[in-house]
């Protein structure tokens, strides 16, 4: 999954990663429509949409002969919600995030004055009452369930009096469950009732919900690195004002590589089939030698490379 990179290239106006490829549009007026995709933050539905791909081929590579075509359409509708879902979420963020925002993004539209709040409250509005409607309507009410759950939490993350974004575990937690495990939960139950299948916990569901959790736990950390003066300026308690860039960033680092660890002792001990033990051993061996690089170009003084050290592990 791909996310920002907050390292901004000069005259492009755009956020690169280290590749030199856009990671998230920083430019500033260009306009209504371009001001409402950047208000829907692309590079996290770029993560929703290959979630959800990723939980309904698992769930086709287990009953290749449960696939049916009719059912293109209620899955189209399906990553619809989802997207809803997600532009709620952070468009809700930033409603109320504005003055954060100044300081931390402040090429975000309703920062960068580009969009009001009247016209952001009318997309949160509208987006989370469609998400609700569309899977109320076409799914179990198990899913909805979940759904709600996640826009409930999604929303006292970032609204007073609840706020919880000014605790660091809640933070993190809410994150962590919404990204990694309602999400990855979520689509493979969903695509299984779909197909008319009985739920069943496979083992690689049950990897791909453990590892994302932990992975969108450490994303929910690093993304503050780069946010550090605008959220010890308002008030803001994260792990990063609180225990400095550099701790975390190491703490990170040895979640996510312990995480890899984990991906690649699980090809051992799961039954036979359930991965392909190369691909699984060979893959996360080399995401981890990638993760011990990033981490040793890290200079925890430097902010280009504390949001050059978040693109990558991101």
């Amino acid at each position: 999954m791909v996310v920002k990179s907050e390292a901004v290239a000069m005259g492009t106006g755009e956020q690169m990663g280290d590749n030199g490829r856009s990671v998230e549009d920083t430019s500033t007026g260009k306009g209504f429509f371009r001001s409402v995709y950047k208000f829907t933050r692309p590079h996290t539905i770029r993560g929703t949409i290959l979630g959800s791909f990723a939980g309904v081929a698992r769930v086709l590579i287990e009953s290749p002969t449960a696939i049916n075509l009719d059912l293109i359409p209620r899955a189209t509708l399906g990553l619809m919600t989802l997207l809803f879902g997600n532009v709620y979420i952070v468009g809700i963020n930033q409603i109320f995030d504005e003055k954060i925002d100044r300081v931390n993004k402040p090429f975000l539209p309703i920062a960068a004055g580009e969009l009001s709040r009247r016209v952001a409250w009318l997309l949160v509005a509208a987006t989370g009452i469609a998400g609700l409607a569309l899977c109320y309507l076409k799914f179990s009410p198990l899913i909805f369930g979940l759904y709600a759950f996640g826009l409930f939490i999604g929303t006292i993350y970032s609204i007073p009096p609840f706020y919880l974004k000014k605790n660091p575990i809640a933070a993190g937690t809410i994150i962590a469950t919404v990204r990694g495990f309602l999400l990855n939960f979520g689509v493979y139950y969903a695509a299984r009732e779909a197909l008319g299948l009985s739920f069943e916990w496979s083992p690689a569901a049950a990897f791909i919900a453990r590892f994302m959790t932990v992975f969108a736990l450490v994303i929910a950390v690093t993304k503050d690195l780069p946010d550090v003066q605008g959220d010890k300026k308002y008030g803001v308690k994260t792990f990063a004002t609180r225990l400095g860039t550099g701790k975390v960033a190491a703490l990170a680092s040895l979640a996510l590589g312990a995480n890899y660890i984990h991906a690649i002792a699980t090809a051992f001990v799961v039954p036979a089939g359930a991965f392909h033990t190369g691909i699984m051993v060979g893959g996360h061996a080399l995401f981890a030698l990638m993760l011990a690089r990033t981490y040793s170009l890290l200079n925890p003084q430097s902010q280009e490379s504390i949001k050059k050290f978040y693109a990558r592990i991101w």
